[in-house]
Order: structure tokens, then C-alpha cells, then sequence
């Protein structure tokens, strides 16, 4: 999603400006722009539809340079990608903004604003609030006060950074419903969506709340709340390093993700395995307590995150003898619910700021949960600090926006959810003992998975020139199917699509020929004798097979049906190992196809608007 980057200093800020939204690009964008402002307050912008680089080759055509600056990475919401939509926006060459998320009333203040006399030029909703905090600003002569009086008109959801030209050196930055971070410097100051933009120049943040408004200088802040009072926000050390979104030797990112798996997996396990039993420490001070209490689940969360709910409901109610209810976050705030007493809120999300896992959360709430709990890869997050108990997946930064280890962390996650619920209701001490041991062998699971890849290297070239594949799994492996469904399509732009085996003579089956290759994964499990018989129907009709299966079943490759060996695992972690095999075919493919592997098209990472 879109990324701001916003500097005061002492020094030229435009080398950090364009850095910062380099380290931004992970998260999705189709232009970019920023405002540079020199010492007489004058401004200069430089837009560009693309990628950053086309934005650096503008400003070595023509240099520009500053001390106080902002600029943007944007995905397009109102407006089709176009220079003239392109962020920052300025009202009369005197006020520049960026901003992120979405104003919902902007309809209504551009008529107001085009009463006063205001020109739009673009088709976006952040030209609104940029003339809006213009005409406050001729009202008040104060930027920080401009700024206070439109958001104060603003309803839906924002990040904002601002300067003016009567104002040199000062930025107003403002968060409503969208990140924003302020870095801390020697003697300058930085704004962000995202820390990792600032971690070339600071490791010193401050995370603003809800409503909160900042002032910054080179060489002051001030933060103001919702109320216009004064408040003082902590500074939080971060322990990632400039160097955390290298790729190393890895051609991209996805392909170095996917092989961090075993150590963030392993990361992710850390003190939270006793001998024998899971720790409820792990949860926070509150949950020992509170999960005695609870009677039933419900798991909230978008894409692969809801996947990944959707395994875990298998697991809830398997072997933790749990209710279990998922729902895609965008759909849950919009129906009216019934919550059964003693009933715990799970969300899921990597970035901890989906948008619409958020407003699933804050909706929650109101409805009479017992607590809610969040699984997130990043602990200075909205959701992190807005839910009430936590469990971190550690996966480390994910820069390719196709989810890889943040999956497998959030599947290992819940399964240490599973074992701290399920202890107060049908786990007892030996399964719990059991499910700790299958635990502690799948980093190493793993590790032997990712040896396949030279093998589905070549496997990929089987799905380079088709259009449609189909990916089949049965009981807790359906939802990975789905997963592998998403990976491929994300990446490779090939349509496909995920059923429950069973599912096929209801209607796939129509579908099925020696043009669409089908994809299964077969783990011993109870079901795998239905599913090999499920598997003959695909053969039947002339459909090609690829299973990926594990080595103990003796599965042999034939004629139209190609076996590649699994490790032996434990069923109940085997989703989180036959996750491995379809995230390396996706990257395989993807490659040879030649799309943007780590910013697939039309795609963000952090969908941080509803």
C-alpha cells in the first residue's frame, strides 16, 4: 500500500527521501513524487508514474535539493495511475501533503472548496484535504493549526504529512485509521508509514496514536492528541538494522523468504516450548487465566492470513475439542453477529495493519467477546497495540508482498494457540506432549522440503505457457490447497483455482483436461485413501497430474501422474510442511514467466485502506 517518507533536517533531505520510498517499494505502488523545500520555503515537486527509479531518473535530469521534504509511493484507490494523481499534492504553490489511506467525504468538501474558488487538477480524494487545510491555513496563518481544523472534517482514514511555503523547515504530520512513525535523529527529525524506511538514518521511533498530530522541526516535536492537548509519546529502540531487506544471494526476495523459513519458524517456537507443554506465558500475564475461561474461537483476518484461520479451525476443533467460526475480516464488520459467551477474538496479520482486520478488531469490541488476541509479525503495530492479548510470529521483515514465512509463522502461531486452549478441554498432557514434539521437528521438516526445489524448478516448466491450473487438497489440507492457489496466481498471473477433492464431481471435473494441470498434496492422513481415489477421476478424464506426497505411502509416479516425495510428518503439522512445495512452484513459474516476482501487478503488501 502507499508509503510516506517525510524528513527536517539540517542536511539535504532528498538522498533520504528517495531511499526511504526505495525501501518502501515491497509494499505496492504505480507512482511516486516528492516535495522538496529549499531555505526560502519555496517548493518543488517531482512526480512520476512507475517505479522509484523512473522518480530518481526525473531528478537527475533536473536536481533539485532540501532540508525539508516529503514524498509518496501511491497505489491507486480514487483515480487511475497518472502523474496527475500522483502524490504530493499542493494548493497554490504553497501547501504540499502526502497522504495515505481514504477520505470518504471528499465529495461533498470539493464542492464546498470549489465554492472558494479552489481548482482540482486531479481525480483523488488527497487534493481535497490539501486545499482544505489550504483555506484553514489563510484562516489561522499556522500550519499545525490548518492542519487541526481539517482533520477535524476529515471522516474515514489517513496519514498525512504536510509543509508549507510560508513555513521553512516545519512539518505537520497527522494518523487517523492509517500508520505513521516519527524517527528521531541527531538534530533532524523523520515521518514513515513503515520503519523500514527510516532505518538507514535512525533506529529511534515514535509510533503515533490514534488521532494524534504532530509538529516537527529539525531540531523540535511536539505531539498534540485528538483533544488539541499536549502528550508525550515513548521512544521505542527498534532492533531491525538497516541491512534487514537485503536479498543476499537470493534473485528476490520471495525466493530468500521462502528459505528463511526453517529459522523463522524455529524463531517463532523459541522459549515459548517446555518440555512437554506449551507455555501460556508465551500469551502474555493475562492468558493463563483467561484461557481457562474460553469456550469457543473466533478468527478474523484477510488473504493468506485467512488461511491460515481457516487450518487452524481444523485444529481448534480436532484436537483441542474447540468451536471454531473464520471469517474474512472485510465481511465481518458489515453483518450483525451473535457472540456466544465466553468467546475469544483472534486476528491475523502480518503487517498488523490490514485495514479491514482493524476495523474487524476495533467492531469486536463492542460486541461482548472475552478478549481478543493478536498474531502479528510486527510488534509496534495498530493491531499489536489495540488487541489485548498477543503471540509475535518473529518471521523477521517479509518484503516480497506474495506471503511466504509470515504464513508458516502464523500456522506455527496458532498451533501454539491450539495447545494453550486445548489443554483446558480435550488436549490432554500426552497429546500435548505429542504436539510439542511434532512441533519442535518442523524448522528441520523444513529444511528437507526446500531440497525439492531443484526438482519443482524443472516442474515449473510444465505450467509456463498455461492459463489454468487447479489445486486439490481434502480435511485440513484444503485450505493450503487454497494457498497454493493464491501463491500462483499472485505471481504468476495464472489463473487458478483450490477444491476440496471431494468437491470434483460436483462441477471441476467439467473442467478437467490434458490443458490444465492439477496439483494435489497428499499427506498421510485418514483421508488420503479418499483422495487417491478422488485423484483416479482427474486421470480418468484425461487431467495431469503432479501430487506431492509423503515418501512413506509408496506413491508411484505413472504415465499423466508425477509423485514427488514429502517428508514423513506428524499429521497435524503437515500443512505448515506441504505449504513449501506450492510456494517454490509459484516462484518457479513466476520467474520463467517473467513478472514481477516480489511487487506482482495491481498488488500491495499491507492493505492499509478498507
Amino acid at each position: 500500500m502507499c508509503g510516506i517518507v517525510g524528513a527536517a533536517a539540517e542536511r539535504d533531505v532528498t538522498p533520504i527521501l528517495l531511499e526511504g520510498l526505495k525501501r518502501l517499494e515491497y509494499r505496492g505502488y504505480d507512482s511516486a513524487g516528492l516535495v522538496l523545500q529549499d531555505e526560502t520555503g519555496l517548493l518543488r515537486r517531482v512526480r512520476t508514474t512507475g517505479k522509484v527509479a523512473r522518480l530518481q531518473e526525473a531528478l537527475a535530469a533536473n536536481p533539485a535539493s532540501g532540508r525539508c521534504g516529503i514524498a509518496h509511493t501511491r497505489w491507486a484507490t480514487h483515480g487511475a495511475p497518472s502523474d496527475r494523481n500522483a502524490h504530493p499534492h499542493v494548493s497554490r504553490d504553497e501547501v504540499a501533503i502526502v497522504h495515505n489511506g481514504i477520505i470518504e467525504n471528499y465529495e461533498a468538501l470539493r464542492e464546498r472548496l470549489r465554492t472558494l474558488g479552489y481548482q482540482f487538477e486531479s481525480e483523488t480524494d488527497t487534493e481535497v484535504a490539501c486545499h482544505l487545510i489550504h483555506a484553514h491555513y489563510e484562516r489561522t496563518h499556522d500550519l499545525l493549526a490548518a492542519v487541526q481544523a481539517a482533520v477535524a472534517e476529515l471522516d474515514g482514514a489517513y496519514a498525512l504529512g504536510v509543509v508549507c511555503s510560508r513555513e521553512p523547515g516545519r512539518l505537520v504530520a497527522a494518523r487517523k485509521g492509517s500508520p505513521l512513525v516519527i524517527g528521531i535523529g541527531l538534530g533532524e527529525h523523520f515521518i514513515a508509514s513503515d520503519v523500514f524506511a527510516l532505518l538507514p538514518v535512525t533506529q529511534r521511533f515514535i509510533f503515533l496514536e490514534e488521532g494524534d498530530i504532530a509538529d516537527i522541526r529539525r531540531e523540535s516535536l511536539a505531539i498534540y492528541d485528538r483533544s488539541g492537548s499536549g502528550v508525550e509519546r515513548a521512544v521505542r529502540t527498534s532492533e531491525l538494522t538497516a541491512d534487514a531487506a537485503d536479498r543476499g544471494p537470493y534473485r528476490h526476495f520471495m525466493l530468500k523468504e521462502i528459505h528463511e523459513q526453517p529459522r523463522a519458524i524455529a524463531e517463532t517456537l523459541e522459549a515459548r516450548l517446555g518440555e512437554d507443554r506449551v507455555l501460556e506465558a508465551a500469551f502474555g500475564p493475562k492468558a493463563a487465566q483467561l484461557f481457562q475461561t474460553i469456550k469457543r474461537v473466533q478468527i478474523v483476518a484477510c488473504g493468506t492470513s485467512y488461511h491460515a484461520g481457516s487450518v487452524a479451525r481444523y485444529w481448534f476443533e480436532t484436537y483441542a475439542g474447540l468451536p471454531c467460526d473464520v471469517e474474512v475480516a472485510s465481511e465481518f464488520r458489515y453483518r450483525p453477529h451473535v457472540v456466544s459467551p465466553d468467546t475469544l477474538f483472534v486476528t491475523i496479520s502480518q503487517s498488523g495493519e490490514t485495514a479491514d482486520t482493524l476495523a474487524a478488531l476495533r467492531e469486536a469490541k463492542s460486541l461482548g467477546y472475552s478478549a481478543s488476541l493478536a498474531i502479528c509479525n510486527v510488534p509496534e503495530s495498530s493491531l499489536v497495540r489495540e488487541s489485548d492479548l498477543t503471540l509475535m510470529t518473529r518471521a523477521g521483515p517479509e518484503i516480497g508482498v506474495a506471503s511466504t514465512k509470515a504464513f508458516t509463522t502464523q500456522l506455527t502461531a496458532l498451533l501454539l494457540l491450539v495447545a494453550a486452549l486445548g489443554r483446558h478441554h480435550k488436549l490432554d498432557q500426552a497429546a500435548e506432549q505429542q504436539l510439542v514434539q511434532a512441533l519442535r521437528q518442523v524448522p528441520g521438516l523444513v529444511e528437507q522440503a526446500l531440497q525439492l526445489e531443484s526438482h519443482i524448478e524443472t516442474l515449473a516448466e510444465r505450467f509456463a505457457d498455461k492459463h489454468h491450473t487447479l489445486f486439490l487438497g481434502r480435511g485440513v489440507q484444503y485450505p493450503i490447497a487454497q494457498e497454493g492457489a493464491l501463491k500462483l496466481k499472485e505471481i504468476s498471473y495464472i489463473h487458478a483455482e483450490a477444491y476440496p477433492a471431494g468437491e470434483l464431481k460436483h462441477g471441476p471435473l467439467a473442467l478437467v483436461d490434458d490443458t490444465m494441470p492439477v496439483v494435489a498434496v497428499a499427506p498421510r492422513d485418514d483421508l488420503v485413501e479418499t483422495l487417491k481415489s478422488n485423484l483416479q477421476e482427474v486421470r480418468a478424464r484425461g487431467g495431469v497430474l503432479y501430487v506431492f506426497a509423503d515418501e512413506t505411502l509408496g506413491m508411484a509416479s505413472e504415465d499423466g501422474y508425477e509423485v514427488f516425495n514429502m517428508p514423513a510428518a506428524a499429521e497435524i503439522v503437515a500443512p505448515i510442511l506441504y505449504t513449501i512445495p506450492l510456494q517454490l512452484l509459484a516462484y518457479h513459474v513466476a520467474v520463467l514467466k517473467g513478472t514481477d516476482v516480489d511487487q506482482p501487478r495491481n498488488l500491495a503488501k499491507s492493505v492499509t485502506v478498507e
